[in-house]
């Protein structure tokens, strides 16, 4: 994938790690959860843990923006530092491989299926294994999400 910075990014390199996969937008409802999600991210960046943020557009247009731009509002609206890639699509015939592998019921009935809107969370372990989703009204330092986190840093 891109970062949102135009850079090349190799999922792979974040092997090792606990990520909390997000597609974000910037005109939605949920779009507050940028504040819980920096903050979660915050608590946990120093014990191997990621918050990874995918922006699309797929839902009302509710990320028309450019990279330039979704960046600066991210940064300057709620102080994001955690990482960003490049706006994709994360449903439909455009979908982004990434999302492919995240919906895919046949690989995982359990975390399988399309992505109903935006900050739609996947947690992912050390080691690449799908291990939790959440939807959108579930914030990221909600009792659910934090656990699920402390359990899978803890493993």
């Amino acid at each position: 994938m891109k970062s949102i910075d135009g850079d090349q990014v190799n999922l792979g390199s974040f092997k090792g790690k606990v990520v909390l996969l997000v597609n974000v937008a910037s005109k939605c409802g949920y779009t507050p959860q940028y504040t819980a999600l920096e903050s979660v991210y915050e608590k946990y960046k120093d014990r191997g843990f990621v918050i990874v943020g995918v922006p699309a557009n797929n839902f009302m247009q509710q990320e028309p923006g450019t990279d330039a731009e979704i960046k600066t509002f991210c940064s300057r609206k709620y102080n994001v530092s955690f990482p960003m890639m490049s706006k994709v699509s994360v449903k439909g015939d455009d979908k982004t491989p990434l999302y492919q592998y995240l919906t895919d019921s046949s690989q995982d009935p359990k975390f399988g299926g399309d992505i109903k809107w935006n900050f739609t969370k996947f947690l992912i372990d050390r080691n690449g294994n799908i291990v939790a989703r959440f939807e959108p009204a579930t914030t990221p330092d909600s009792a659910e999400v934090t656990s699920a986190i402390e359990s899978t840093l803890a493993k």
